[in-house]
């Protein structure tokens, strides 16, 4: 007797977290919670807990594009997302490979972690710039991102704008310009998605709740996810967003520093 058909496939290449919160372990958590098989592409190593990352070390290139190639050429992708890749050599390799493979890409542009720390060389900013962002269908930068990549500062609305289409100018298909760092003077998390022709602006609460540790990995996996299940980008964002709110929502303490969103929350937990 056979099996059950395999569920959409998509391919995570980042960094570990090793405190479980942001990462590779981010994104498996959220392609299981939404339906999908995850695989990995560990691209570096952390020493990473909830309050910063106290060292990193990136794997070699034939190491990674071996395990690409190894997942793709066998197994297959509906979808790839990125995450962690620190040097413009390891950036450059991505992009290639990237490039090869028919399946949507969603670029999470990682500049730095949640505490402040550095994930990605000054020198490989140009790579990502012509590179990477060219072949990705969606790019998600935070705002810290967008200063990184185009030298705009996003104080209002407006400025996520013109952050989009710098962004856009890059290459890649759709963007989403994420604002929860913006102002909260509306109580509002607003995210900007648009192609430079269509715009959708997508709303939620803001909720007061400081663990949200792997928001960023963790809604680029939901958008690559949701790609995989058939979903067009402004359907596939919209239930990524909604995903991740929920998440934000449940997020709970975890060591001394900032804990992470709740990857399972739709799942239920017991009552305390």
């Amino acid at each position: 007797m056979s099996g059950r058909t395999a569920p959409p496939r998509v391919l995570t290449v980042a960094g570990s977290d090793s405190g479980g919160g942001a990462g590779i372990q981010a994104d498996l958590k959220t392609m299981l919670a939404l339906g999908v098989h995850g695989m990995s592409v560990l691209t570096a190593v952390t020493a990473q807990n909830s309050l910063g990352v106290q060292g990193a070390w990136e794997l070699p290139v034939e190491a990674v594009r071996a395990q690409y190639r190894s997942v793709v050429d066998d197994i297959g992708v509906q979808a790839v997302k990125t995450g962690m890749l620190s040097s413009a050599e390891l950036v450059e390799a991505v992009a290639d490979l990237i490039a090869g493979t028919d399946a949507p890409a969603v670029v999470d542009p990682v500049g730095v972690s949640k505490h402040g720390d550095p994930l990605l060389a000054v020198s490989a900013l140009e790579t990502v710039r012509t590179r990477l962002l060219p072949v990705a269908t969606v790019a998600t930068p935070n705002l810290d991102e967008v200063a990184q990549l185009t030298d705009i500062r996003v104080e209002s609305e407006q400025d996520m704008r013109r952050a989009a289409h710098a962004v856009l100018d890059f290459g890649p298909r759709w963007v989403v310009i994420k604002g929860g760092h913006l102002a909260a003077s509306t109580g509002e998390a607003v995210d900007l998605l648009t192609d430079g022709t269509q715009e959708h602006w997508l709303r939620a609460p803001r909720h007061d709740n400081r663990h949200t540790h792997g928001t960023g990995c963790t809604l680029a996996s939901a958008i690559a996810s949701h790609l995989a299940l058939g979903r067009p980008v402004p359907e596939a964002v919209t239930a990524a967003k909604e995903y991740v709110t929920g998440a934000i929502a449940a997020g709970f303490a975890l060591g001394a520093g900032i804990g992470p969103v709740d990857h399972g929350w739709r799942i239920g937990r017991e009552p305390e």
